[in-house]
């Protein structure tokens, strides 16, 4: 049961019902009315904005609105009070009897309870990661993995049809700068001392292994051909072995992406060509001259006339250039046909997750979208996912030796496991800047949320170790014994999971299960302790097998919710700590 669901159809039932006695008019729209929970738990369990959003349309104040619903939901066995609050908001207080209803229906979902039919099956595609395939993932791809992946799971949980995908960028001078790298520790393998790595080839050690392969499968052959000529078979290798490497990275963060789509093949099958032609066929390339950058212009800028894309008629600063001096595509010119390929494969919602740096990108990605889906109906979500500062118990971490230039994504899950980075990954909002400190989040506290959730389910299953066979019979418990405050507060934490799935879905926000399972997890501690303080609130009862069956019954629905929150987040729930 989704509870705001529910009651958010019982309020327009009723709408339409005063419409059709003649008290309000016929066909209002009752698309916007929503059932929400309470601002205070004073005021209630629940709150409509029913009588505001219809108050313009039905030609009547808001609170006179309000008075004809009130009246119309006192009948309503499930209520027990209503409310008119400010202009019109009505809270909704509900029967005690009616909680039972909600923990049955989630005990029989079980894990599936809080999954949603909100998409519809519709098509999202979610590119995450896409680095450059020239090293390592550093910590910074790491926080936007992990929201990716999250963000993907989070949808597809809320009934959209989701691909996981990552766009190889293995075209282009970066490429064949880490094809020279390559064949500079080829030689290194071969027993030549190459000495200090020069600026502009990457320096880290990670390229070692791809030069050692090399010297495996060529011996010396390399050595005697000019460039032009070992070029591509190093560059082949080399990006292949990174990829490897990145998934590997990848999967140590429990991260496994269905497709992988390569930027040099777009270019092979003639995709960036179709694509140019297309726009072109439909006016939006023209030959002109673009104004020189604000401020100092690049040492590469050009003042000459080339092909530019009409970027500027889709909401973008500037009209981007499709082909270099030299007669190539550019990027941008990829990044069309990209987009177009993602169209053609019938996606209604492209989302994009890049760091912050790549903010700049946001307004050319939704006008190459906007151009390419023409008269389909798809929309391209940019997501940012701000930087993440390293810290060992508040002094910041060095750098890291093997990459050469910065912290990998694996020096930070081997040190502190995949499960804590995910979850304090996930523990802030994508857009505000996230403090990591290694110390803090292995400390067994409060103060550390991942440890405090993983905490609330381990406790839970310690409980049902010691219930023994009585734990198997809770599909039969009376809930109706349960009426504490501590246990009706976890039962309407409960309630809420089904429109925290849909309410972040919508926003494309995982942060919020994150901070809803924290919640909970302080929720059920603090029956926990309870329980402590008052024998006749513990769990088990001895004297009393019905009420423990009941109380039971509530563990698992709470572990239910744990691991089908963490499993969102793409953390495993603990059974013992």
């Amino acid at each position: 049961m989704n509870l705001f669901g529910h009651f958010q159809q019982i309020v327009r039932a009723e709408i339409a019902g005063l419409s059709h006695s003649g008290k309000l008019p016929l066909g209002l729209d009752l698309t916007r009315i929503v059932v929400e929970p309470s601002r205070e738990a004073a005021h209630g369990d629940l709150a409509t904005n029913a009588a505001m959003v219809l108050a313009k349309s039905a030609a009547m104040p808001p609170r006179a609105i309000a008075q004809l619903l009130v009246e119309r939901l006192a009948g309503n066995r499930d209520i027990q009070s209503t409310e008119i609050a400010g202009p019109g908001f009505i809270n909704i207080r509900l029967k005690v009897a009616f909680w039972p209803k909600l923990l049955s229906s989630a005990l029989a979902l079980g894990q599936r309870y809080g999954s949603s039919t909100l998409g519809a099956g519709e098509k999202v595609n979610v590119e995450y990661v896409s680095a450059n395939p020239t090293g390592p993932l550093h910590v910074g791809h790491c926080r936007g993995a992990v929201f990716g992946d999250a963000l993907a799971e989070l949808l597809a949980v809320a009934g959209f049809s989701v691909t996981r995908e990552y766009y190889v960028n293995d075209a282009g001078a970066q490429v064949d700068v880490l094809a020279r790298s390559a064949y500079l520790r080829y030689r290194e393998a071969l027993g030549e001392d190459i000495g200090e790595i020069p600026s502009g080839l990457y320096p880290g050690d990670y390229l070692k292994p791809v030069g050692q392969a090399l010297a495996y499968d060529h011996d010396k052959a390399l050595l005697d051909m000019p460039e032009a000529a070992w070029l591509p078979i190093v560059r082949d290798r080399a990006l292949a072995m990174m990829m490897d490497l990145i998934r590997e990275d990848l999967a140590a963060l429990n991260i496994r992406q269905e497709v992988f789509i390569s930027e040099k093949s777009l270019h092979e099958t003639g995709e960036v060509e179709r694509t140019v032609e297309d726009l072109r066929s439909r006016g939006l390339i023209y030959e002109g001259r673009l104004p020189p950058p604000k401020g100092e212009p690049p040492e590469d800028w050009e003042d000459r006339e080339q092909t530019l894309f009409r970027a500027t008629q889709f909401g973008d600063d500037i009209d981007r250039p499709l082909i270099k001096s030299d007669g190539s595509y550019t990027y941008f010119a990829s990044d069309i046909a990209y987009s177009r390929h993602k169209i053609m494969r019938d996606f209604k919602e492209l989302v994009y997750v890049l760091g912050a740096d790549h903010s700049g990108y946001v307004k050319r990605l939704e006008a190459i979208g906007a151009a390419n889906a023409g008269n389909r109906d798809v929309k391209v979500i940019v997501r940012l996912c701000q930087l993440v500062k390293l810290y060992r118990g508040g002094e910041p971490v060095r750098m890291s030796k093997r990459a050469g230039e910065f912290v990998t994504l694996r020096d930070v899950v081997d040190e502190v496991g995949a499960d804590v980075v995910r979850f304090m990954m996930l523990y802030r909002k994508n857009e505000a800047p996230l403090d990591f400190d290694f110390k803090k989040v292995t400390e067994q506290s409060k103060e550390n949320p991942v440890f405090y959730v993983q905490y609330a389910h381990a406790r839970i299953s310690s409980v049902f170790r010691n219930a023994g066979a009585a734990a198997e019979a809770v599909e039969n418990a009376d809930f109706s014994r349960l009426g504490d405050d501590a246990e009706l507060q976890v039962i309407r934490r409960i309630g809420e999971y089904p429109r925290v799935i849909e309410a972040a879905a919508v926003a494309h926000e995982p942060h919020r299960i994150a901070f809803y399972l924290y919640d909970l997890a302080s929720d059920f501690h603090a029956l926990w302790n309870k329980g402590k303080e008052s024998p006749q609130l513990r769990f088990i009862l001895g004297s009393d097998m019905q009420t423990s069956l009941a109380r039971l019954a509530l563990l698992r629905v709470i572990r239910y919710v744990l691991a089908n929150g963490l499993g969102i987040l793409g953390v495993k729930p603990v059974e013992e700590m």
